[in-house]
């Protein structure tokens, strides 16, 4: 029976964060809180969306691409140094220089001995006021396939890539253990606070429901605070903040502020997705043989 089973248990580090344009300091203080976590026993930490730096997308100016950096590069060895040194898997978001004019939002995993166990190239790529990322990223080329770690099965996505139930499934259906997708999103401050307010429950609901649907714990970590528009032409960003994690039935089990920076560690319960998908069968109930006009813009 399920309840005799031995339970595979992680703790996993969430760190919330607010950037500036000082990229160093912007690391030490991840690797200060990264440091918490470890103490507090995390053996996987997660970082936001392309944490090295202020999010540059508000604008369009090739100057910035300077920002990006080969993989393996200097950030993989600091964070790379740092993982093995803590004993820790590690999850970071670089700019990802892959050739001259060609460069990637990409995710990275490093392993506790501190190599490269993996990354994922962000594959839906946003174009909306003040997230002009269209102009910085070529679209990931990597497809939907979960890093192996010692920890597990890392179902690693990136920001936009929440909001699409496939990228979850072909995750989910590659035998992803979890969904985590380092972020950054926020409200554009022309937008009426209830505006913000319903847009952020959205983004949070949306999560929630691609762990129902798979079964499967996700790890959502967004960065926090205010941002302004390097052009001047809007008031910035507001990032919400509001990070969190749920278990396989989508139920919370940490959810961060939106308005302050925190670090906090969740215990992650691997074995309970399978007690939920045998009661919420849903993979086994899939209409594969029906479902070939997905593949289509629109019917």
């Amino acid at each position: 029976m399920i309840g005799t089973m031995n339970k595979r248990t992680i703790k996993v580090g969430m760190i919330q964060q607010r950037c500036t344009a000082d990229i160093a300091a912007n690391k030490a203080k991840l690797a200060e809180n990264i440091r918490a976590c470890a103490r507090q026993g995390a053996d996987l930490v997660v970082l936001q969306e392309l944490h090295n730096s202020v999010y540059f997308c508000q604008s369009e100016d090739a100057a910035l691409c300077d920002l990006a950096e080969p993989i393996p590069g200097p950030s993989t060895d600091y964070f790379g140094a740092l993982a093995r040194e803590l004993g820790i898997v590690l999850v970071l978001s670089l700019f990802e220089r892959r050739a001259p004019g060609l460069y990637h939002n990409t995710a990275v995993v490093m392993e506790k001995d501190g190599s490269i166990a993996g990354k994922y190239r962000k594959m839906h790529i946003p174009d909306d006021p003040g997230y002009y990322e269209k102009f910085y990223f070529t679209p990931g080329d990597l497809g939907f396939h979960p890093i192996e770690t010692s920890v597990g099965k890392l179902g690693v996505l990136v920001c936009w890539d929440q909001w699409y139930p496939e990228a979850a499934r072909l995750m989910a259906l590659a035998g992803a253990e979890m969904l985590i997708y380092p972020t950054a999103i926020g409200g554009v401050a022309t937008d009426a606070p209830e505006e913000q307010q319903t847009q952020r429950q959205a983004w949070q609901l949306v999560q929630r429901g691609h762990s129902v649907a798979n079964g499967l714990p996700v790890i959502t970590v967004n960065r926090v605070g205010h941002e302004t528009d390097p052009s001047g032409h809007t008031p910035g960003l507001e990032f919400w903040g509001w990070s969190f994690a749920t278990g396989p039935q989508g139920e919370i089990l940490c959810q961060f502020s939106t308005d302050r920076e925190e670090v906090h560690v969740v215990e992650i319960d691997l074995d309970r997705t399978e007690y939920v998908r045998r009661g919420w069968p849903f993979l086994r109930d899939r209409r594969i043989d029906a479902y070939g006009e997905i593949l289509k813009r629109y019917r």
